[in-house]
C-alpha cells in the first residue's frame, strides 16, 4: 500500500487492518495444513518423510523441492517452525498478498534448490527454510526500500530473532540443515531485491 506524505487516511487504515486479518487467516491455515500432515505423517509411520523429503543430487529430488518444507521429523520440529513461520510471515503479508507470495515462493525454492545442490546425503525436510526465506526478507528490505520504518522493524526483529542466523553456518551438526537455511535466506534476499520500491511514497 502507498503511502501519502502526510498521515494514513481512515481508508488506508482499513486496507492494512484486512492484511492483517488476512494475513492471521492465511498462515493460520498454512500451519493447521501443516499440523494435519503431520498427524497423517504420524499415522503412516513418518513414511511421508521418505517418499517426499528432499533427496540432493537425484532426478526425484527436484520434485520432493516443492513437497519437503510441509513435513517434520515430530512435533517438536513443527512446533519450533510454527512460532517464526507466523510472526515472519504475519509482518511481510501486511505489505500485501504478492509481497507475501513472491517472499514464500523465492525462499521456498532458494531452500530447495539450495539443498538440492549441495545438501548433505539423506533426506530433508522442513519449513526452517522458509522461516530464514521471510526473516531476511524483513532485515534487508527496509535498506533496498531505503526505508527507516522497515529498517527500524529490521532492527528490533534482529535484537529479538538474530540468535537464529548461526543456523546459516555449518556449526549445528549433521541434524540441522544450514543448507536448507542459507538458500532460503538467500531467496528472501531475492525477493526483496525483487520488489524493492523504485519510486513514490513509502509503503508499509
Amino acid at each position: 500500500m502507498v503511502l501519502p506524505a502526510g498521515n494514513r487516511r481512515p481508508g488506508q487504515r482499513q486496507v492494512l487492518a484486512a492484511r492483517a486479518k488476512g494475513g492471521l487467516l492465511v498462515l493460520g491455515g498454512f500451519v493447521a495444513l501443516l499440523f494435519a500432515i503431520e498427524a497423517v505423517n504420524l499415522l503412516m509411520l513418518r513414511s511421508l518423510n521418505r517418499t517426499f523429503g528432499l533427496r540432493p543430487r537425484s532426478a526425484d529430488g527436484l520434485l520432493d523441492i516443492f513437497t519437503f518444507p510441509l513435513l517434520h521429523a515430530n512435533l517438536n520440529h513443527l512446533l519450533s517452525n510454527s512460532l517464526p513461520l507466523v510472526v515472519f510471515g504475519f509482518l511481510v503479508f501486511l505489505s500485501g498478498l504478492r509481497v507475501f507470495l513472491t517472499a514464500l515462493a523465492a525462499s521456498w525454492l532458494g531452500s530447495g534448490l539450495t539443498v538440492w545442490l549441495i545438501g548433505n546425503s539423506g533426506i530433508t525436510i522442513g519449513s526452517s527454510g522458509l522461516v530464514f526465506g521471510l526473516f531476511a526478507f524483513l532485515l534487508v528490505r527496509g535498506f533496498v526500500n531505503r526505508s527507516w520504518r522497515q529498517i527500524l522493524l529490521a532492527v528490533v526483529l534482529f535484537m529479538g530473532y538474530g540468535g537464529i542466523l548461526l543456523g546459516l553456518l555449518p556449526l549445528m551438526g549433521g541434524q540441522i540443515s544450514w543448507q536448507a537455511h542459507l538458500g532460503g535466506a538467500a531467496g528472501g534476499v531475492v525477493a526483496a531485491v525483487l520488489l524493492r520500491r523504485r519510486f513514490g511514497p513509502e509503503r508499509i
